[in-house]
């Protein structure tokens, strides 16, 4: 069993992924933590029970990759294309999918509390088994799947985040006759 650095891994993703898949496959633990993968393109790998935590997908293109119970904490998946890929049960907290393509993807059971969804395309994806989709950060520029692809009890519409609540002494002062 070969044992590969972080840059080692990187450059069998980029020569050989179905390599990468089969190494993978007796490598119970494997640690892609705080790697760069910007500007990548990936076909069909295998990142299911990875650690991805604070590594950068940024403007790369990204079809068939299976995430599955993958460690997803604070990616950057901004600008990026994601395409078919599959979050089963990965961890996205605070994860930035900031103006991302994600269609047809697969969210079942995957955490998304604090993901960042800012103008992100999730037209077709699967959302509603996902948790803490609420807790997400999302705007009205965000683009859902159709209803029955969302949680039951998930309102799309855009609200605005906790910083544009207002106490009642920041409400506008009303001269006499004002309503």
């Amino acid at each position: 069993m070969l044992d590969y650095t972080k840059d080692e891994l990187m450059s069998l993703l980029e020569r050989s992924p179905e390599q990468f898949n089969e190494w993978k496959k007796d490598n119970e633990e494997v640690d892609l933590s705080e790697v760069d993968f910007s500007n990548i393109t990936l076909k069909e790998v295998d990142f299911s029970n990875v650690d991805l935590n604070s590594s950068s997908f940024a403007d790369s293109n990204l079809s068939l990759v299976n995430f599955t119970d993958a460690d997803l904490t604070s990616v950057d998946f901004t600008r990026a294309s994601v395409v078919e890929c599959d979050f089963t049960d990965s961890l996205l907290t605070g994860a930035d999918c900031s103006y991302a393509q994600m269609p047809y993807c697969t969210f079942t059971g995957a955490d998304m509390a604090g993901c960042i969804l800012s103008e992100t395309d999730l037209s077709n994806s699967d959302l509603s088994a996902a948790e803490n989709l609420a807790s997400a950060r999302y705007d009205a520029d965000t683009q859902w799947p159709d209803s029955d692809m969302l949680p039951e009890d998930f309102d799309s519409a855009y609200s605005d985040d906790l910083s544009a609540l207002k106490d009642e002494e920041d409400a506008p002062i009303m001269s006499d006759g004002e309503y």
